[in-house]
């Protein structure tokens, strides 16, 4: 019991009324001093957080001058010669039917012109041709033969698809391993074509695996994406289940960027610069194509900022994207315009009163308007003059 008697009656240390004076003031002086020595470090260890913060917030690459050389010329003459043509049901579940190189030709889905390729969608087949287009209706999804690894692209887009019900996109990536070999949308949108709406413009977005966003400095003209009209940023790239419903990290580039604005100006060069501290797409209208991609000696050193910038910062550009082969499809339906994106596109709602929705497994507004209107997808067309590849020596 003594102990215990002992402990009671003996000052606490933190008691300063039970200490006689001169330990009170030499207690309260130590605790002062421990005070001190505490605090001091507080302080600046906030102060080194808060400059880690702001360093962290102005990280961004060096994007230093690359000499580019050309590596391949996808010329007009022989332009379909470089693709595999991706046949069968669409991955991302369309109302299409993507057709060989013979059924191509024999529907006029891939002619070549004078100075350009075309790439359509089937306009002939209508409800009362046998077969219909109630499976779907042709198109065509080409897949370059040769896969890339970084690198310089200047695509020359003469013309882009636009129509209710599209989903056309002109791409970079492995279709065989994804998404863990990322995927770079050079030109992308979908079911733009209601004069009533507003133009969302062209679409470029990164998909990616874990680990891969864009919530960092970044310098370009175009602006961040939301996801699905939420008002969210569309930042995180990562396309796993429950990240961001495969939104992937996107950027828009304004009404005159796609669709009839782009083509009635004559389109114009989309140029993707695809190196391990960035990837950067710019967008140069037929009238402002900087001469030095004329001549053939392409500096994006010199050019103006990108319509998109996709920095290094928190993605490991190198580990992220890989094996990529150049890819131009046009999609119609699927997984992009689901009904409740139809609704809202101002694009006709067929599947009302006696009219019962055909197409497909999933019989929707969308799928009828494809099966049965072959004549609405007249601007339903890519045209392309060259490719050309370059790489940095």
């Amino acid at each position: 019991m003594a102990p215990q008697f002992y402990e009671a009656k003996r000052p606490r240390w933190y008691d300063l009324c039970k200490w006689r004076l001169i330990p009170w003031a030499g207690s309260i002086t130590a605790v002062i001093a421990i005070a001190v020595v505490i605090a001091v470090p507080v302080i600046v260890a906030r102060h080194k957080s808060n400059a880690n913060a702001d360093a962290d917030a102005d990280r961004y690459p060096n994007y230093t001058k690359l000499n580019y050389s050309i590596n391949e010329t996808y010329s007009t003459a022989s332009f379909f010669d470089n693709f595999n043509y991706r046949t069968g049901d669409d991955p991302s579940n369309g109302h299409v039917h993507y057709v060989d190189l013979e059924y191509a030709v024999a529907y006029n889905l891939t002619p070549t012109l004078v100075d350009s390729v075309m790439v359509k969608v089937d306009t002939s087949i209508g409800p009362s041709s046998s077969p219909d287009a109630s499976t779907g209706r042709f198109s065509v999804r080409l897949e370059s033969k040769t896969q890339y690894n970084q690198g310089l692209f200047v695509f020359d887009i003469k013309h882009t698809p636009y129509g209710c019900a599209t989903w056309p996109a002109l791409w970079l990536a492995d279709p065989y391993t994804w998404p863990a070999h990322g995927e770079i949308d050079v030109m992308e949108t979908m079911n733009h074509a209601a004069p009533s709406k507003p133009n969302p413009g062209n679409l470029m977005t990164l998909h990616t695996d874990a680990s891969c966003s864009m919530d960092v400095k970044r310098n370009m003209t175009g602006s961040t994406s939301e996801m699905f009209g939420s008002g969210t940023p569309a930042t995180d790239c990562d396309v796993s289940p429950g990240t961001n419903n495969n939104a992937g990290c996107g950027v828009t580039g304004g009404p005159t960027t796609y669709g009839g604005e782009f083509n009635a100006a004559g389109g114009g060069i989309m140029a993707v610069e695809w190196r391990s501290e960035g990837i950067r797409i710019w967008q140069f209208g037929r009238a402002a194509i900087p001469a030095d991609i004329g001549a053939g000696k392409p500096d994006p050193s010199i050019w103006p900022p990108p319509l998109a910038d996709f920095p290094n910062t928190n993605c490991d550009i190198g580990g992220h994207f890989k094996n990529a082969s150049i890819v131009a499809n046009i999609d119609l339906c699927g997984d992009a315009i689901p009904e409740s994106v139809w609704a809202a596109s101002g694009c006709p709602t067929s599947c009302v009163g006696s009219h019962k929705c055909v197409g497909g497994w999933t019989k929707n507004n969308c799928t009828d308007f494809v099966s049965n209107n072959p004549q609405a997808f007249t601007n339903a067309y890519w045209e392309f003059g060259e490719f050309k590849v370059y790489q940095s020596s």
